[in-house]
């Protein structure tokens, strides 16, 4: 039995098998009406892990390995009719370029499109096979409980109530393993409804990011009386950056709004919160911008590194590179890397963020600073994945336990990879403070609920910007 985690592997290695065998069915009827060799079929059979891979890659792109136990077969087979769709039209693209770039007469190239529609076709019949095969075991497995999600509800009275017992008698499919439920509100004398079921009470809202962690709970379902809808945030915020799918069972004044999408996930009407930010397909060419460009400043910009390490070892005495514990996706830390703009032990005194006229800075330092290339080092953060070239500015956990004082929405940044450069660092620049970090907050967040790649490109060119104008500190 294979954990959870692996099935998307699963479900690739398979998808790999069924355009192979798509494209060695397409040379067996080759072979079979005499349209081509032995030795041409043998051939082209080597053509076919580039085929196989092609497939693959569009596949990862448009999402298909992301999530895999949760998807709903006809919807994925539809998905995948719809992919496979534009994989032909893609093929059908570079067939046609051929001919133009030969000169050939395009009326000679129909049997070539009628044995492109041939693979598609038979591509399609494996992959779908496959595909019913994975799925409705895994399905059978989850029916079973063999796989399942760890499951928190959040609250504690009828509508707690009602949607774990509808879900206990009518949602096996979901897989929802039930470790308990969390009180959003006290008692205040009266006995709760989930009292009456034997799920246990797992403690009340203060306890519920340290269940999350602890418990490596999957799923919350938040089901929220009227009076503790003011609750909500708090417990948002507690789970925030977990990767706990989630989902709110809304009230009649809220379905009536229709300003969100309800979705009859349990046969009880819900809010699910989405907790992918940029399409698949975006994500991916974030994350190849981000190796390429690291690649090329760490190679390429060498010469340029050395220089300005040769400058920071000459200015003043210590080490070139300075090396600080950081706080990244996830809340985990990973040490983040810079050219060292300031003097040895500049913090004797304890964590102390950096000021305008801060003596602590060297001269060189200060010339680093004001055109950011104190910065150039995280291209090995970038690199290595710890970092992204834009995202909200990683800090230290000592400040960030300051800042969740006075706004515990900061844990929303830990959603995506920081960055070298962010919104918050091109529209308000280096914090000074906790208060400037609160302040700069906004922007990051308005980056994350807005993230693409024109955004980031957009960012980066103000960042050049900067560093031109050396308007840094």
């Amino acid at each position: 039995m294979i954990g959870k985690k692996a099935y998307s592997l699963y479900f690739l290695v398979t998808d790999f098998a069924a355009a192979m065998l798509g494209w060695v069915a397409l040379l067996v009827f080759r072979l079979s009406v005499g349209a081509t060799s032995v030795d041409q079929a043998s051939a082209a059979l080597q053509g076919g892990v580039f085929v196989g891979l092609f497939w693959v890659i569009l596949y990862a792109l448009a999402g298909f390995y992301k999530d895999v136990l949760r998807k709903s077969r006809s919807r994925e087979i539809i998905y995948m009719l719809a992919i496979i769709t534009a994989g032909g039209l893609i093929f059908t693209f570079l067939l046609i370029n051929r001919i133009l770039l030969d000169n050939e007469d395009l009326s000679e190239y129909r049997r070539l499109y009628e044995y492109l529609f041939l693979y598609l076709i038979f591509h399609l019949s494996f992959s779908v096979l496959f595909k019913l095969l994975i799925m409705g075991y895994s399905k059978y497995l989850i029916r079973k409980k063999i796989l399942h999600f760890k499951t928190l509800i959040i609250g504690s009275d009828k509508q707690a109530a009602d949607v774990y017992d509808e879900i206990e008698k009518k949602s096996a499919h979901l897989g929802l393993l039930f470790l308990g439920y969390v009180k959003a509100s006290e008692t205040n004398g009266h006995k709760h409804a989930m009292e009456n079921y034997s799920l246990p009470c797992l403690g009340n809202l203060s306890d519920l990011e340290a269940l999350v962690v602890n418990q490596n709970i999957e799923q919350v379902i938040i089901a929220l009386e009227k009076q503790e809808h003011d609750t909500l945030q708090q417990i948002l915020t507690s789970i925030e950056g977990y990767g706990v799918r989630t989902a709110i069972v809304p009230d009649i004044y809220q379905i009536l709004l229709g300003s969100v999408k309800i979705t009859q996930l349990f046969g009880t009407p819900i809010i699910e919160i989405k907790t992918d930010i940029m399409p698949v397909w975006q994500q991916a060419v974030k994350r190849m911008i981000d190796i390429g460009a690291a690649l090329f400043v760490l190679t390429v910009g060498f010469p340029f590194l050395l220089a300005i390490a040769i400058a920071t070892k000459l200015t003043s005495k210590g080490p070139i590179f300075f090396f600080q514990e950081r706080v990244g996706k996830s809340g985990f830390p990973f040490k983040i890397i810079k050219f060292r703009s300031m003097y040895t032990n500049a913090e004797q005194m304890g964590p102390q963020l950096s000021s305008t006229h801060d003596p602590r800075v060297t001269p060189w330092g200060r010339v680093m600073r004001r055109t950011r290339l104190d910065e150039f080092p995280q291209f090995w953060n970038v690199l290595v994945g710890e970092m992204s070239l834009v995202g909200p500015r990683p800090e230290r956990q000592h400040f960030i336990d300051q800042i969740v004082k006075v706004a515990p929405h900061y844990k929303h940044l830990n959603r995506v990879r920081p960055g070298i450069t962010s919104l918050g660092q091109v529209k308000f620049g280096y914090a000074e403070n906790v208060d400037q970090m609160v302040r700069r907050l906004k922007f990051d967040i308005l980056y994350i609920e807005n993230m693409s790649l024109a955004m980031d490109f957009r960012i980066l060119a103000y960042t050049v910007l900067t560093m031109l104008q050396g308007r840094g500190k």
